[in-house]
């Protein structure tokens, strides 16, 4: 398949302006494309993924990619699919942000590979030096307010009469369309791709590259995820979804793409990982004999951890982030603890409830069970403890344990210092020596 028989078998065509003669042009030629992120927040987080991934999958198959890190269109705020105004950062959050943001998109882009490497660029770089009267004069003239408020961008918010839409925010089409003017301009670049909200930004951009430069250009949108009940994507009860591990750890990352619907494990697998055709067609069938195992969501999830958080090359560690995170998964589903690493584990503490126990109470004939329960908060008293161990509801590392005489010893410690005890499917506690 080529790029554009990709992106519509993985459905991740919305709109395209001029469809058949795109697909020429990306048949012919390395087209150079270019998609902005503005810095909101000091990370992207996964909503932000299927653009990207859009990107990179561009130059896997030899074209030019440029990601725009919006400096200056992120001081205006988009208000493509918002129905209120924007809070306005300050410029010293705003570069704080582009600087976070910077190496998120360096790491799913090939900045070093020839001859079509990733360029990242800041749209600060060229509005700086632009007056307010100049913009006006070269920009704004080519556009036509009866034709702004025609977009569905503007339109939705004119039509809320409470909200409306304030004379700064009425502008950021005209700012997204002169990147895409001075992209091409300086970059040759050809097309802009970005979210199915992007269409009315993305079209006054061709219309403005073919007033000022006679020259045709292209916009192509992606659809934006939904989950299969029509909930918005990549928000979860804890909140938003991040890329960066310090907002979002690796293992709840991976577990957010391990609770993945079995309705829309198979869309995901095809919006969010490079794997090929058949490869996804295989592990959907093999997800359809058994959905119990979860297959395709662990598959899912090992994907995109190890596209988000690759591995940082240390020549002392024989797993991945990723890795660790699906065997801590593994973990707290009452898979084996042998073999698993120490920063593995610490994925799981990162999880659960801890709690320090005395390592002179595990010297010896140990800690009575009963009592490390209590002392886990995993029972009330002893006398429920027992009654739990009887019931053959209780877990010492993930290993069941039914006799109410047990003591808990410096051999059970895992790492020589921590404790896993487990009561029933679901709740978990480590007891930690301090």
């Amino acid at each position: 398949m080529n790029i554009y028989e990709e992106l519509q078998w993985r459905g991740l065509v919305s709109d395209c302006t001029d469809a058949a003669e795109l697909q020429r042009q990306l048949a012919v030629r390395p087209v150079t494309l270019y998609c902005g992120f503005d810095p909101t927040a000091d990370s992207l987080h996964v909503g932000s993924l299927v653009p990207l991934l859009a990107l990179r999958r561009f130059q896997n198959a030899g074209h030019c990619p440029i990601a725009v890190a919006g400096g200056a269109t992120g001081s205006i705020g988009d208000p493509s699919g918002k129905t209120a105004e924007r809070q306005l950062l300050t410029k010293d959050q705003i570069n704080a942000n582009v600087e976070a943001v910077r190496p998120q998109l360096a790491r799913l882009l090939d900045f070093n590979v020839e001859p079509n490497r990733a360029f990242l660029v800041d749209n600060a770089e060229w509005t700086a030096g632009v007056s307010f009267l100049d913009f006006l004069r070269d920009i704004g003239k080519h556009f036509s307010v009866n034709m702004m408020m025609a977009k569905e961008s503007v339109r939705a918010r004119m039509e809320d009469r409470e909200v409306g839409i304030s004379y700064t925010e009425f502008s950021y089409m005209l700012l997204q369309a002169f990147d895409f003017y001075v992209l091409a301009r300086d970059h040759n670049c050809d097309l802009q791709i970005g979210g199915s909200d992007q269409w009315g930004n993305i079209t006054a951009g061709t219309d403005l590259i073919r007033k000022k430069l006679a020259r045709p250009a292209w916009g192509l949108t992606l659809p934006l995820i939904t989950k299969a009940d029509g909930t918005k994507f990549g928000k979860t009860e804890a909140g938003t979804i991040w890329l960066d591990a310090n907002r979002t750890s690796i293992y709840e990352f991976y577990q957010f793409w391990i609770r993945t619907d079995d309705q829309d494990v198979g869309r995901y697998l095809k919006y969010f990982t490079f794997l090929g055709k058949e490869e996804i067609e295989e592990i959907e069938l093999r997800h359809s004999l058994k959905p119990e195992k979860r297959y395709a969501q662990e598959r899912l999830a090992m994907a995109v951890c190890e596209i988000v958080h690759p591995a940082e090359g240390s020549l002392t560690s024989t797993t991945t982030p990723s890795m660790d995170a699906q065997i801590a998964s593994q973990i707290l589903f009452g898979g084996a603890l042998e073999g698993v690493s120490e920063s593995a584990f610490d994925d799981v503490i990162d999880q659960v409830p801890l709690y320090a126990v005395d390592p002179t109470r595990l010297a010896g004939v140990g800690l009575p069970l009963v009592e490390g329960l209590v002392l886990a908060h995993l029972c009330p008293s002893k006398g429920q403890a027992r009654r739990d161990l009887e019931g053959g509801g209780i877990y010492v590392n993930n290993v069941r344990e039914t006799n109410p005489q047990r003591a808990l010893t410096t051999a059970d410690l895992l790492f020589g210092k921590h404790l896993l005890l487990r009561k029933g499917k679901k709740n978990y506690t480590v007891l930690t020596v301090k």
